[in-house]
């Protein structure tokens, strides 16, 4: 697919956006259950908003609420395949972002869950980005209620306001199919 060199108005769910080529991130295989879908990009929905939503560009009713799930967890591992690896075109882990889907069920915002099965990894640099589905995560879900960070228990996520942080390479957050670090 060839990379887009203009800006992009793109029609969304949350309105018509300017969308800036280098905002657009290919997914050459899609996401789970939209395979068709390969360019995206990221939309704020609030500048303190703790989620983002990933916004296809060429069906303006597909956006998928995501977040950082190190802002919720900060113990979450992933594997990535040395496939994977070179469709990313990446050597370490600081050269992603880590997203997940976050599913809030109708009427009940308490029931707000990251979905941890599939994490979205993106090379911002490159504007690759892939879904990357963990057989061995346990649970898969997590409610977001349940979630506290670290420093005092209280939830106090980072703001979204620069987009989704790199995975920490020092943290081994992300490792390879053998388990060393990338």
């Amino acid at each position: 697919m060839a990379r887009r060199t203009e800006v992009v108005e793109a029609r969304t769910r949350l309105g018509t956006r300017r969308i800036d080529p280098d905002k657009i991130i290919e997914f050459p295989r899609g996401l789970m259950g939209f395979e068709d879908q390969r360019e995206f990009t990221l939309l704020q929905l609030r500048e303190d908003a703790p989620f983002l939503v990933l916004q296809s560009l060429q069906d303006p009713e597909l956006g998928l609420l995501v977040g950082d799930p190190y802002a919720f967890l900060p113990e979450y591992r992933i594997k990535i395949g040395d496939a994977e690896q070179n469709m990313l075109q990446v050597k370490t882990a600081g050269e992603l972002a880590v997203l997940v889907t976050v599913s809030i069920p109708p009427g009940h915002p308490e029931r707000t869950a990251l979905n941890l099965t599939g994490p979205i990894l993106i090379n911002h640099e490159a504007r690759i980005g892939l879904q990357v589905p963990q057989a061995d995560v346990n649970p898969p879900r997590v409610l977001l209620r349940l979630c506290t960070t670290r420093d005092n228990g209280a939830h106090t996520p980072p703001s979204t306001a620069d987009g989704p942080k790199s995975a920490d390479a020092s943290s081994s957050a992300v490792t390879d199919s053998d388990g060393g670090t990338l």
